[in-house]
């Protein structure tokens, strides 16, 4: 798979792609990237990249002759093409498992105020938002979905560090701990020392929907829809939201 990155700061996601299991996945053959600077495209002697909205308004927008002419250069026609932009639909693990079959993708990084809207409309197969917030840098948020989508590509990580993490199965993922087995005076559960792997199966079946249905309810809504949860898993969902009730009952009565 490779990954193509039009920016006016390459040296954001160089650092990316050099360090950590990126950099093996990139000796072995198994990704590769490009880093093409949107300047080298420019007219001007200055390299302008960028220039004042039409209509008025704060900031500026990044020209769409020069980050049109980079596009052309990578073949962007032939390939997926994504604008990170605050404004794009919202990325999901989902979305991330969906590009990890793609054999190549181009990120564009906006900056400033964004991009011209003759480029979306011309070149971009998806606008994709990484949440509701706005940065500066779209050479961030770039990173991030590279990050999310690389490593569900085949041999980048085993198949079964990627099983029960957060999001498969509509879930979050369970608490895990490592040595030293007490630490500042609180010890690791005694389940999962106990050799016993049904019971610790059970246990973090459990603890994913504790933490689910107190930091995400809404996953747990979706999951049921979309009929991801086991039967085992609905009964363990009635048995946390009957104690949880009776906790609620007995501090109102201040038992």
């Amino acid at each position: 798979m490779k990954f193509t990155v039009l920016t006016l700061f390459p040296e954001i996601p160089r650092a990316f792609f050099e360090t950590s299991i990126m950099a093996k996945a990139v000796e072995k053959g198994i990704i590769a990237y490009d880093l093409v600077n949107i300047r080298d495209f420019a007219f001007d002697n200055h390299r302008t990249c960028d220039d004042k909205p039409y209509g008025g308004g704060a900031g500026q927008l990044l020209m769409a002759e020069p980050l049109g002419r980079a596009l052309d250069s990578v073949k962007a026609y032939k390939k997926h093409v994504i604008y990170v932009t605050p404004s794009g639909k919202p990325f999901t693990q989902k979305k991330a498992q969906e590009l990890s079959r793609k054999d190549e993708i181009v990120l564009v990084c906006g900056r400033y105020e964004g991009i011209d809207q003759r480029i979306i409309d011309l070149y971009v197969d998806d606008e994709i938002s990484i949440g509701d917030y706005v940065m500066s840098s779209g050479e961030l948020a770039a990173t991030v979905i590279v990050d999310s989508v690389y490593r569900l590509v085949d041999n980048v990580i085993t198949p079964e560090s990627l099983d029960e993490e957060s999001y498969s199965g509509g879930l979050l993922e369970y608490p895990q701990y490592t040595r030293p087995a007490v630490y500042k005076g609180l010890e690791v559960p005694d389940i999962l020392t106990g050799g016993n792997h049904e019971l610790i199966r059970k246990w973090r079946l459990k603890k994913r929907l504790e933490k689910t249905l107190a930091n995400r309810p809404d996953l747990v809504v979706k999951a049921r829809l979309t009929g991801e949860l086991s039967s085992e898993a609905e009964k363990m969902i009635e048995e946390l939201t009957e104690h949880v009730s009776l906790k609620h009952d007995r501090k109102r009565r201040g038992k």
